[in-house]
């Protein structure tokens, strides 16, 4: 009997050639698009072909690659579970001048917990998306399942998907992640899909302008409060326009006229200040990292040396883990870091394989 698989169906083309994959390969398809926003998105936008997976336009594209490979489609709402662990994440993250990354808790909380388990409702073996990694084992980490890297170093995904648990690795499928993008817009034209010369999508699926200032001002006005921007030595040098408007790193932007470029060293939320400082000031070396999720091993015992990532494009960096008391983990890097930013994520590797992950608390010297 026909293992069965619940396939998010995103509109995209990576998702269009996953589920096609899955038909040829004798799987029973059950074809989802998860309806989790579509508030404030004006209809002209939704209509939009190149809009993003929410949308109209989206849903129609993959009811078209559905109907193309014959297997059933529907649209699930998962707008409350999206609205309560994505939506208010990420305005609750920004008002505490932290920068969230909402693709993590999407991953985590709702592509595969909530639907997951709509999964096993519907007695599906498994659930299967468009993203670029792989799921495998290796005798070096008996006993668990790995996430791993895509063959396509540029569009891996690893990074956003260091959450997943041993139960939802157990019952998840990508069926492109072993390919080359190029690879799987070739089958797409092969197929005939609509979605083969799709642009990919590249903002928050939920602010469809990519202005996440414009966003935080309609839904929490009364966070965004201007106060001051604070040198590294504590002069008062300009006003911000609010904190969560601003990020580690950010140097464009500042309303500041200086003799040399500065650039944002710290959001600190209990001050409302802003404080920057020369290029040199955004280099640590090091981070606390919470919320730990173990993949390769079961838990961090002793020190340990890997790679880590602190942002889904920076590139990785030696370093050294130490666990903590807390439950915590430092993070000591063999060289300094740039933009090391609370609220985003923190991704290990050993090689090809990703070791676990967390979520940067705080940057140290």
């Amino acid at each position: 009997m026909a293992k069965r698989v619940l396939m998010a169906m995103s509109g995209g083309v990576d998702s269009s050639v996953a589920a096609a994959l899955l038909v040829e390969q004798g799987y029973e398809v059950i074809g989802v698009t998860m309806n989790t926003w579509t508030d404030d998105i004006p209809e002209e936008i939704q209509m939009n072909q190149h809009s993003g997976c929410c949308s109209l336009a989206a849903v129609e594209d993959a009811r078209s690659v559905a109907n193309k490979l014959g297997i059933p489609y529907y649209v699930m709402n998962f707008q409350g579970q999206f609205a309560r662990t994505v939506i208010d994440y990420f305005i609750e993250e920004y008002t505490r001048g932290r920068t969230p990354n909402p693709c993590i808790a999407c991953n985590r909380y709702v592509k595969f917990s909530a639907f997951l388990e709509k999964a096993r409702q519907l007695e599906c073996d498994y659930v299967a998306t468009g993203h670029y990694a792989i799921i495998g084992h290796d005798e070096r980490y008996p006993g668990r399942w790995l996430l791993g890297k895509s063959r396509d170093a540029r569009k891996d995904q690893t990074y956003v998907l260091h959450n997943l648990t041993q139960e939802a690795l157990a019952h998840t499928l990508f069926p492109v992640g072993g390919m080359e993008k190029r690879e799987v817009r070739d089958l797409a034209a092969k197929y005939g899909f609509v979605t083969a010369d799709k642009p990919d999508s590249q903002e928050i699926c939920f602010v469809y302008d990519n202005d996440y200032g414009r966003f935080l001002k309609e839904r929490v006005p009364e966070a965004i409060v201007p106060g001051p921007i604070l040198n590294t030595r504590g002069e008062v040098i300009g006003r911000h326009q609010g904190l969560p408007l601003y990020t580690v790193g950010q140097r464009k932007g500042l309303g500041l006229t200086t003799p040399r470029p500065v650039y944002v060293v710290e959001l600190d939320a209990e001050r409302n200040a802003l404080i920057v400082g020369q290029e040199e000031e955004t280099y640590r070396g090091g981070l606390i990292a919470a919320d730990l999720n173990w993949i390769a091993i079961p838990g961090l015992t002793a020190p340990r040396r890997c790679r880590a990532k602190i942002r889904r494009m920076a590139p990785e960096a030696d370093c050294i883990l130490y666990p903590q008391d807390d439950g915590t983990v430092r993070v000591e890097f063999d060289q300094p870091q740039r933009a090391i930013t609370p609220g985003q994520a923190v991704v290990f590797y050993e090689g090809n394989w990703v070791l676990g992950g967390g979520t940067i608390e705080k940057a140290i010297s």
